[in-house]
């Protein structure tokens, strides 16, 4: 998902903010009339439902977000005081269990499979007059959106069931103990959340998407979707979840604006240094692109002869396997700029090799 590994990167995350079908269209682009938190508030003890109506701090990070935002306060707590604290929400953001190998054949193996595989090469084939376009305008090619909105949600089939209010206020004002504490970033999203549900005229209590808030085909957190999400196909509104349109043309801009640059590759093959430091010494910056192709050569990696005359920046990327040898490729900036999506090396390569995929098995169909 975007943009969840950049508090939030472009956060990315990965990462990684559209809305289901089951969005409701019809709340009203005018704040209602205003009534109080308490007025609407569900009782905090009835069973099975644990609402924020009752929280004073939550009351008072709405009046505040309502006023540095120009938002109508009765408005804003009217459905904080709505939203319910998700134990599945808290679950599953923590990460696994500490030791969990890191195995890159595993990984890709859940991504480019062939029920995404046929969804994709059905999405590309359908909408390919939009994946043009966004290449045309964003430099990205369609074999990246297409290998990002598969990933992210297998071209709409999988957008997730949470309430989004729900998973962000959750992660805002109880986010689990056990981890790094992230709370500062979703109370950030969740208030960028009602900027997007007021500017699009939306109820907050309708949008569903992932336990972290992400929504819609291409998964955008709510900043990203402020950010980055735009009208492609020109009806006045962005969908993220009933308009291929919106998702290619609005993941073709996040890319862009994460430097994705024209014409230029992912990545190339690359033999690692066999000499242990030098081998540290390129794997320090991890997927930062940082090293020229002299540089590379001076410490020992061996690099495609297709990279002699690239002129950027490269950085080594190592996908571990398990107890098998890992696996490398010298990432390009483009690699890089996948990673603002989700900050993962691995997240990106299953983007990639997904998309190729798919790109692959259309341009051979007649």
């Amino acid at each position: 998902m975007p943009l969840l590994t950049r508090s939030r990167t472009a956060c990315q995350a990965l990462t990684c903010a559209l809305l289901l079908a089951s969005l409701s269209l019809t709340a009203c682009a005018k704040p209602p009339k205003a009534r109080s938190a308490a007025a609407v508030a569900r009782d905090d003890s009835a069973p099975d439902v644990v609402t924020y109506g009752q929280r004073d701090d939550v009351m008072r990070f709405g009046a505040e977000l309502a006023a540095r935002r120009g938002l109508d306060p009765a408005w804003v707590q009217q459905h904080l005081a709505e939203s319910r604290f998700v134990p599945n929400v808290a679950k599953f953001i923590m990460p696994p269990p500490a030791g969990t190998a890191k195995n890159w054949a595993l990984y890709r193996s859940r991504f480019v499979e062939p029920i995404r595989i046929r969804a994709g090469v059905a999405f590309w084939r359908e909408h390919e007059k939009w994946l043009v376009r966004a290449q045309a305008m964003y430099g990205v090619p369609a074999e990246i959106v297409v290998g990002v909105i598969g990933v992210e949600s297998i071209y709409g089939q999988q957008m997730g069931n949470f309430r989004v209010i729900d998973a962000l206020a959750t992660l805002s004002f109880d986010f689990p103990s056990g981890r790094k504490d992230r709370s500062a970033f979703f109370r950030d999203e969740l208030e960028q959340f009602f900027v997007m549900a007021h500017s699009e005229g939306l109820s907050p209590l309708a949008p569903k998407g992932s336990y972290a808030g992400a929504m819609g085909m291409g998964q955008f957190m709510p900043s990203s979707w402020n950010k980055f999400a735009v009208d492609f196909d020109g009806d006045g509104h962005i969908d993220m979840s009933r308009s291929p349109a919106d998702v290619i043309g609005s993941v073709a801009h996040f890319l862009a604006e994460s430097g994705w640059q024209r014409d230029q590759p992912t990545r190339f093959a690359v033999n690692p240094p066999v000499d242990a430091a030098d081998r540290a010494a390129l794997l320090a910056p991890d997927i930062l692109p940082s090293f020229t192709v002299q540089q590379f050569a001076e410490r020992g990696a061996v690099l495609d002869e297709k990279a002699t005359g690239h002129e950027g920046l490269l950085a080594l990327v190592e996908l571990q396997n398990g107890a098998a040898a890992p696996s490398y490729i010298a990432g390009t900036a483009n690699f890089y700029a996948v990673t603002r999506y989700n900050w993962s090396s691995y997240y990106a390569m299953a983007v990639i090799d997904l998309g190729e995929t798919v790109g692959r098995i259309h341009r051979a169909q007649p």
